[in-house]
């Protein structure tokens, strides 16, 4: 039976495939798909009758499992973090398992069917687990100085960026504002999310 540490290292080096994967996977499928470019969700590349939509939900799916094999990665004295982790990693796959219909419509601006606001609800309980999995880090002395600092980088640039998603949403709706600042948002949490991955595993092979 493989020692807890040997089997945390594991998980991170894991984690950091399937972040490189998924990240790979939907942005593929959003480059190359038909959807709206900038104006956009995200999400609108997942649905049924996209030709990339298969490579989309795999995308999303490896990004699911990445955070989970991350909760994993985390030493006990972080479970904290990592039932943050845990939540944002299962709202991921629900995410890529419900597919929003053409324009992922949402309120209130838009109709939205039940699918929608599931997928939607998802795609945003998701991302908050992972932000407020930053600030758990930050305020977690057992971390350690490299993982808080990658932390806190990233919660610096994830907490303006969601605000500003959340305040758009609500006055301005779905947009080329909405789209570039979701694009830049989930970027930074892939980001926080390799170099976490890769600053854990260097830290167990030390």
């Amino acid at each position: 039976m493989a020692e807890p540490g040997v089997a945390r290292a594991a998980a991170a080096s894991a984690a950091a495939g399937c972040v490189l994967a998924g990240t790979v996977a939907v942005t593929v499928a959003v480059v190359a798909g038909p959807g709206p470019g900038l104006t956009g969700y995200v999400s609108e590349t997942g649905i049924t009758d996209s030709g990339y939509a298969g490579a989309y939900r795999i995308g999303v799916f490896a990004l699911g499992a990445a955070l989970l094999l991350l909760a994993a990665a985390l030493s006990p004295a972080l479970e904290t973090a990592a039932a943050l982790l845990a939540v944002g990693g299962a709202f991921t796959v629900l995410s890529g398992a419900v597919t929003c219909s053409a324009g992922c419509p949402l309120p209130p601006f838009e109709a939205a069917t039940v699918a929608d606001l599931v997928h939607g609800g998802a795609s945003v309980a998701a991302t908050a687990a992972v932000v407020f999995a930053m600030l758990a880090l930050v305020a977690a002395p057992a971390a350690g100085r490299l993982l808080r600092r990658v932390a806190g980088v990233g919660a610096a640039l994830a907490l303006p960026l969601s605000a500003a998603i959340g305040l758009a949403m609500l006055t301005v709706g779905r947009g080329s504002v909405v789209g570039v600042l979701e694009r830049l948002l989930l970027l930074v949490a892939a980001g926080w999310g390799l170099a976490t991955a890769t600053a854990l595993g260097l830290a167990r092979r030390s």
